[in-house]
């Protein structure tokens, strides 16, 4: 796998951090920067720390089973990348579609109500959470990349790995810390307009790298 390959892993993992950290923004127009980076640092870190744990277990158990393994590599990295890119298109679509019916009914507003638009899949109370409401929405938000390791240890034993674990799971790290922080003042800006749209992308280029690992598998 190669480096170009991360990145676009990393970058598709991290659509749900940023559909969340958009609601972050939203929900707090005058977050500071340090809260921001806060955010965008959990969401890194746990998106980084996942794919490393996913790997490493997959490796003791690849160690038993090597050849069996490399034949099927191919086709594991394809099912998991496949599934987590449905799952996240089907999600993603249905919010859209969701949405647009809401928007069509009309349904009046209720005087007062919370800014948080109920209509975003990712709800939470229009209140600033603690350090600890915010470990919980980054380690929600990246249990899907726990399965991505399983892919790189693939990608390792079918073709190489570049940056090896470590520099993989660094990179998605970075890449979500980046794109996070951007997603909160995004949300700070226009709302949650955009949020579901981001899960679009995301499940899209999963399955494009999913069917690219297959075919080079198969070839």
């Amino acid at each position: 796998m190669e480096i170009w390959e991360i990145a676009l892993l990393g970058v598709a993992l991290a659509m749900d951090a940023c559909a969340v950290a958009m609601t972050d923004g939203m929900t707090n127009p005058k977050m500071p920067f340090w809260r921001a980076l806060v955010i965008g640092g959990l969401f890194g870190l746990f998106q980084g720390l996942m794919p490393l744990a996913g790997y490493y277990i997959t490796g003791i158990i690849a160690d038993a089973f090597v050849e069996t393994f490399e034949k099927i590599s191919a086709w594991v990295s394809f099912a998991l990348l496949a599934i987590l890119g449905g799952k996240m298109l089907f999600e993603s679509i249905r919010a859209l579609v969701k949405d647009k019916r809401e928007k069509t009914e009309k349904t009046p507003q209720t005087q007062g109500a919370c800014p948080c638009s109920s209509e975003n899949k990712l709800k939470k109370e229009c209140s600033d959470l603690s350090v600890g409401g915010l470990i919980l929405q980054a380690v929600a938000t990246s249990i899907d990349a726990l399965a991505v390791g399983v892919t790189l240890q693939m990608a390792n034993l079918h073709g190489g790995l570049a940056l090896g674990a470590w520099g993989a799971s660094g990179l998605i790290a970075g890449i979500t810390l980046f794109l996070a922080l951007g997603a909160v003042y995004l949300g700070k800006l226009i709302g949650n307009k955009l949020a579901d749209k981001a899960g679009v992308f995301g499940g899209a280029v999963l399955l494009g790298i999913g069917i690219k690992i297959l075919i080079e598998g198969l070839l």
